[in-house]
């Protein structure tokens, strides 16, 4: 659902009712400007969060590991979206 900052100051109520099952897009000048969702969907989406490490934050027994790692057969096909890949 997508509604203006304007309409959504005048149907607060009822729009963050319908945030609590489906996300609410407001936007402003015809822009998307924020969104408003239930506090379980966005604990859903931070559980999904990642924490970026650097290669230095490794242990050796780590990166041991990870140099033994394989890619299970059935995900194979991954393979495909990086052949072109350059860092």
């Amino acid at each position: 659902m997508k509604v203006s900052s304007a309409e959504f100051i005048k149907n607060y109520g009822e729009l963050t009712d319908k945030a609590l099952s489906e996300p609410v897009t407001i936007t402003r000048n015809g822009r998307d400007r924020l969104v408003v969702l239930s506090v379980d969907e966005y604990q859903r989406l931070k559980r999904r969060d990642r924490r970026v490490v650097t290669l230095g934050e490794f242990t050796p027994e780590e990166m041991e590991a990870i140099s033994r790692a394989e890619v299970p057969a059935e995900h194979a096909y991954l393979d495909e979206e990086l052949k072109d890949w350059q860092p």
